[in-house]
């Protein structure tokens, strides 16, 4: 496994990379974040580290140039862990973050969860291809479910996107908060709940029975879509 880390503490990473190594991870480090990204135009990784206090270029903007090169699972390692900044890494595209300090073997753990999902996530996409239950058609603002187009609020939309994108995984309602932006991370888990409930009453026979929007009792949510 190779993974590409940006981060300027030399002392921190020496010790990522020495630690990882006993766990078959190759690391290739770059301080300086510009220098890493043209790195990710010639090598070949499986993962993205990356800190956010870096020099030239901010972590956040680096995450969002990283995200539209390439669709590698990025984790954002650092000592920047307020809910602003991790809100800021989840919407250019980040999918883990781990705040500074931490213990290693828990990043090697969130390391192997982030490459396993996304590895089924290919599985599943290439077995379902033309089976899905709901289709998304961003340009057209169109989600269509089984052939027919639903018709949805804004917030319904934005919502039922995210979880298509999400199918089959378990989204947590503070996920749902950070990614879909016509709902504002200030507003409750209630107003989350409410939502999902105006959604099943759209896309459900029975509402109180959901085949396709099921809850995921003290995680969240998860979109059947195959």
């Amino acid at each position: 496994m190779n993974i590409l880390m940006i981060e300027d503490d030399k002392e921190l990473a020496e010790i990522l990379t020495e630690y990882l190594a006993g766990y078959n991870i190759k690391v290739t480090n770059y301080e300086n974040p510009e220098v890493g990204l043209m790195a990710l135009a010639v090598k070949k990784f499986d993962l993205i580290i990356l800190d956010l206090s870096l020099p030239n270029i901010d972590g956040v903007e680096t995450c969002r140039i990283l995200r539209n090169k390439t669709d590698l699972p990025i984790i954002i390692s650092s000592a920047r862990s307020d809910i602003t900044d991790k809100a800021a890494c989840f919407s250019v595209g980040a999918d883990d973050f781990l705040p500074k300090p931490y213990d290693s073997r828990e990043l090697v753990l969130r390391i192997n969860s982030l490459l396993r999902r996304c590895k089924m996530s290919v599985h599943k996409d290439k077995a379902t291809c033309g089976n899905k239950i709901f289709e998304l058609n961003e340009s057209k603002m169109e989600i269509k479910q089984q052939g027919q187009i639903l018709k949805l609020t804004n917030a319904e939309f934005d919502i039922l996107s995210y979880l298509i994108k999400k199918s089959n995984f378990v989204v947590s309602r503070e996920e749902i908060l950070l990614n879909v932006e016509s709902i504002n991370y200030e507003s409750s888990y209630k107003s989350v709940d409410v939502l999902i409930g105006r959604l099943r009453n759209k896309i459900e026979i029975n509402s109180k029975v959901p085949q396709y929007l099921i809850t995921i009792r003290g995680v969240g949510y998860k979109l059947i879509n195959e």
